[in-house]
């Protein structure tokens, strides 16, 4: 099983850009998902999370309304849309799953997740 970030970059404050997470080896529909991010020197925090099914979504209330979550069970591929990018959004960005039966129920905590992909860097630079 394996995840792979990809779509960080070097992005100017108000920019925004598209994180895609591809899912292999996995049944991507068995699983829920969710993107964390690791500032420097800060602990990993939760940004956003999706159940199984496309409808249910969950976002930090530091990144609401500037962040979209979503999944395409189709191609194994999840996203994380970012508009308005500013310098406190710098971090690695990583992208996470756990199976569950439940197809709703979405996860915010980094123990909750068993599956990690190697994260992608995102710098904002003002």
């Amino acid at each position: 099983v394996q995840l792979q970030a990809s779509g960080g970059g070097l992005v100017q404050a108000g920019g925004s850009l598209r994180l895609s997470c591809a899912a292999f080896r996995i049944t991507f529909t068995n699983y829920a998902v969710a993107w964390f991010r690791q500032a420097p020197g800060k602990e990993r925090e939760f940004v956003a999370a999706i159940g199984r099914s496309t409808g249910t979504t969950y976002y930090a209330d530091s990144v609401k309304g500037r962040f979209t979550i979503s999944r395409d069970n189709s191609k194994n591929t999840l996203t994380l849309q970012i508009l308005s990018l500013n310098p406190e959004d710098t971090a690695v960005y990583y992208c996470a799953a756990r199976f569950t039966y439940s197809s709703t129920m979405t996860y915010t905590g980094a123990t909750d997740y068993s599956i990690w992909g190697p994260g992608t860097l995102v710098t904002v630079s003002s």
